[in-house]
């Protein structure tokens, strides 16, 4: 720390976001988008959630690993939109620092454990394609518990290591934040204090609980796809593929998404662009998660008739 960084150093108590304030006189249509994202997100997820419980047709691995995803989407959208929310009601946009530290580690938390569990869940579909006759074993309950399980604690401990090695940052000179949330890059661009050790944790994260579950999906499905393309029937190779469909499309949306927003170029930075990119990751995917699912696959549609009572999907029973 240099001697002009040591005479500027303050203690921060709390941050100002700049996202979405240089359009002031949009602060009203900017919360009404948002509410009805989010209470559309909430009520999706739950009612998948409701459906795999109460349907016995949807009492398989598959959808109990797909309720957990839609639990982790609440907890993820929760995390960010309700401070959204609030923010857009206030003229100054504000988190503590204990909140600020606070989001940082259920956004990292959730962003982890949703990545394992997208890996354990195409583990799920690879089992069920290419090694059906061992799936009841291979599959139990025991199992399934057990990945789901590994996923919540794979995240949990990759945030603690982040959030622990934040909270030790030394932050001084401007404390205004260039988005709308809260993430460990933005809060290295404000320390002054030596960051190697948290960028080296990045880096493992990155490899770890990013890297690694992608590769394992890739590998999954382009063995399942090996797998289906033998399949001699054009009806069985439709089937074996609508069995994985809905999953593969959440994957290539949320890793997408993530790619854009984290390995984007930097160059010519625009904050609206930025706000836009991070809005359709960390906002619109929890939300179109559940309706890719319900769109892609029959039983899901079929346990949500009769759980809504044939409102949320109305027409026939046969599909």
């Amino acid at each position: 720390m240099t001697p002009f960084e040591m005479n500027n150093q303050t203690d921060v108590t709390e941050f100002i976001f700049l996202g979405f304030s240089n359009h002031p006189k949009l602060q009203g249509l900017f919360f009404l988008i948002f509410l009805v994202i989010y209470l559309t997100a909430l009520l999706g997820n739950m009612l998948i959630i409701t459906a795999t419980r109460v349907s016995p047709a949807l009492h398989t691995p598959m959808y109990y690993f797909f309720s957990n995803l839609s639990f982790l989407d609440i907890c993820y959208m929760s995390t960010t939109i309700l401070v959204i929310l609030v923010n857009f009601l206030r003229e100054k946009k504000t988190i503590s620092y204990e909140g600020y530290l606070s989001q940082i580690y259920f956004l990292v938390t959730c962003a982890g454990i949703e990545c394992v569990l997208l890996a354990a869940m195409a583990y799920d579909h690879y089992i069920a394609i290419c090694h059906p006759l061992q799936y009841p074993v291979l599959m139990s309950l025991k199992v399934c518990v057990f990945l789901v399980t590994g996923s919540w604690l794979c995240g949990l401990v990759n945030s603690v290591s982040h959030t622990v090695l934040a909270a030790t940052l030394t932050l001084c000179g401007s404390n205004q934040i260039s988005h709308y949330l809260c993430d460990i890059p933005l809060l290295l661009k404000l320390s002054c204090s030596d960051i190697s050790l948290n960028e080296s944790m990045l880096h493992v994260a990155s490899a770890t609980i990013g890297l690694s579950p992608c590769l394992f999906t890739a590998v999954s499905y382009t063995l399942i796809i090996s797998a289906i393309l033998r399949i001699p029937s054009a009806q069985g190779k439709s089937k074996a593929f609508s069995t994985c469909a809905s999953h593969l499309t959440v994957v290539v949306v949320f890793y997408g998404m993530a790619n854009i927003n984290y390995d984007r170029p930097r160059e010519g930075y625009n904050l609206d662009i930025d706000i836009l990119v991070s809005v359709l990751f960390c906002v619109v995917t929890p939300m179109l998660n559940p309706i890719i699912y319900s769109l892609r696959n029959k039983e899901v549609k079929r346990a949500l008739r009769k759980l809504a009572g044939g409102w949320v999907f109305p027409g026939s029973m046969r599909d």
